[in-house]
C-alpha cells in the first residue's frame, strides 16, 4: 500500500539543512506562517543573485517583487532566501558556486531544480511554506525528490513583476508545502484573487498513461485505486512533442535574459553549456514550438472537458543520487512529465509517497487552466479518501 508522506513527520535525517538558505531575513508579522522564496524573487534591500557568480555585483533590489508585498500583506514572516540551480537553468539543484541544498529526507538523493533550497527547506521544517519558480517543472521536480507539495498554477495567476526573468511565456511563482492546507494558505496568501475552494467529493480521474519506472507506476496506480474514484485512461499524444517544443522556448528564453551573462566568463559549466546551445535555436525552431503549443493546449482542454483532472507521474523515476547527477543534460528527461504543462499553461500539483522501498514518488494531478481552487480541492477529497479508508477497520 502507497503512503503519503506524513505532513508533519520530522525529517528522517538529522539533516536541518541550512544549506537551503542564501540569505537569512526577518521581515513581515510576528505569529504569521513562515515563508522563504527563491532567490530569483526581488526583495527590497538584498541582491537577486539567481544563484550564479555572474551577479554576484548585483545591485539590491529596489522594490519587493510584487508576490512578496502580497505576503507581508497577508501578515506571513519572511524568514530568508533560498539556493537555486543556477539562473534557474537545470532540474537537479546542484550548484558548485552556491553548494547545492542537501535533501532533507533523502540525503543521498538531488533536491531537484531548479527551486532546490525552496523545497529543502520546507522538507526541513525550516519554514511553513516557501515559493519557487516553475518554467519547466522547477517547483513540482524539487518537490517530488524532497517528498512534498509543489504547485505549478495557472501561467498568470500569480504575479511574476520582480521576478526573473522580467520576461517569460512559461514561468510561474507558486507554493512548496509540507501539506495541502498549508499549501492553500500559500496560494491565498500569494494570489488575492484565490476565492474559497468548492466542495468536491466525487470526480472521474483521467489516468494519463506514460513512460515511468515500474515501482513509480506501482505505487501511484496503487494510491489511485484504493481513493475509490473512478479511473478512466486518456491519451495525450501531444506530450513528447509539447516536451520538445517547451525546451525550444525555456532555451530561447533563457537566452534572451541571460545570454549576456556568457561573456563575464562566471557562469557554470553545465549551464553555460546549455546557454551556449540555447543560443543557436532558431526563429523557425520557436514558431514551430508555438504551433505545438497551441495543439497541445487543445488537446489537454478536450482531454479535460472529459475528465476534470488528470494524474500522472510527477517525475518518471527516483531521484537520482548526488554522486550520479553531475551532467545536468543527461537528466533532463526528469521533467518529462511535467514540462507539457508548462507549454500548455494548465495548473499542476504534486502529492507525495513512498514506494516501498521508502523513495521518493509523486503523484502530479491537473486541471483546467484558471480551476487551481478546484484541483486544490479535488485533491484535498482525494487525499481524504485515502486517510479515512485507512482508519476505517477491515
Amino acid at each position: 500500500m502507497p503512503t503519503p508522506m506524513a505532513p508533519d513527520a520530522a525529517p528522517a535525517s538529522s539533516c536541518k539543512c541550512p544549506d537551503a538558505i542564501v540569505l537569512p531575513l526577518d521581515l513581515g508579522s510576528e505569529g504569521g506562517l513562515s515563508v522563504m522564496v527563491k532567490d530569483t524573487i526581488d526583495v527590497a534591500g538584498t541582491p537577486t543573485r539567481a544563484g550564479s557568480r555572474a551577479l554576484a555585483d548585483a545591485p539590491p533590489a529596489s522594490r519587493h517583487a510584487v508576490v512578496v508585498d502580497h505576503l507581508l500583506v497577508a501578515g506571513c514572516r519572511l524568514r530568508g532566501k533560498t539556493h537555486m540551480h543556477e539562473l534557474a537553468y537545470g532540474p537537479t539543484g546542484i550548484n558548485h558556486y552556491t553548494g547545492t541544498p542537501t535533501n532533507p529526507l533523502y540525503p543521498d538523493r538531488i533536491p531537484g531544480g531548479s527551486s532546490s533550497g525552496s523545497a529543502a527547506a520546507v522538507a526541513a521544517g525550516l519554514c511553513d511554506f516557501a515559493l519557487g519558480a516553475d518554467t519547466g517543472g522547477s517547483i513540482r521536480i524539487p518537490a517530488a525528490c524532497c517528498g512534498v507539495f509543489g504547485f505549478k498554477p495557472t501561467f498568470g495567476r500569480v504575479s511574476r513583476e520582480g521576478v526573473m526573468p522580467a520576461i517569460s511565456s512559461l514561468d510561474c511563482v507558486g507554493p512548496f508545502a509540507r501539506d495541502l492546507p498549508t499549501l492553500i494558505a500559500a496560494m491565498r496568501a500569494i494570489d488575492p484573487g484565490f476565492a474559497a475552494l468548492p466542495q468536491v467529493d466525487e470526480f472521474v480521474i483521467g489516468v494519463v498513461p506514460v513512460a515511468a519506472d515500474a515501482v513509480i507506476h506501482a505505487t501511484l496506480d496503487a494510491a489511485l485505486k484504493e481513493s475509490g474514484l473512478p479511473l478512466a485512461e486518456v491519451e495525450l499524444p501531444g506530450m513528447g512533442a509539447a516536451y520538445d517544443a517547451g525546451m525550444d522556448i525555456i532555451g530561447r528564453e533563457t537566452w534572451n535574459a541571460c545570454g549576456h551573462l556568457l561573456a563575464t566568463g562566471k557562469v557554470g559549466d553545465d549551464v553555460a553549456a546549455r546557454l551556449r546551445a540555447a543560443g543557436k535555436i532558431t526563429d523557425a525552431q520557436i514558431e514551430a514550438a508555438e504551433n505545438v503549443r497551441a495543439a497541445f493546449i487543445a488537446e489537454v482542454d478536450a482531454a479535460l472537458q472529459r475528465f476534470p483532472v488528470l494524474a500522472l507521474p510527477g517525475m518518471p523515476f527516483v531521484p537520482p543520487r548526488v554522486a550520479d547527477a553531475a551532467d545536468t543534460r543527461a537528466l533532463l528527461g526528469i521533467t518529462a512529465t511535467v514540462r507539457p504543462f508548462n507549454l500548455s499553461g494548465h495548473p499542476a500539483l504534486v502529492i507525495p509517497f513512498n514506494c516501498p522501498d521508502g523513495l521518493p514518488a509523486s503523484l502530479q494531478l491537473v486541471a483546467a487552466r484558471g480551476a487551481d481552487e478546484f484541483l486544490l480541492a479535488a485533491a484535498t477529497g482525494f487525499l481524504r479518501r485515502l486517510t479515512l479508508k485507512r482508519l476505517t477497520p477491515p
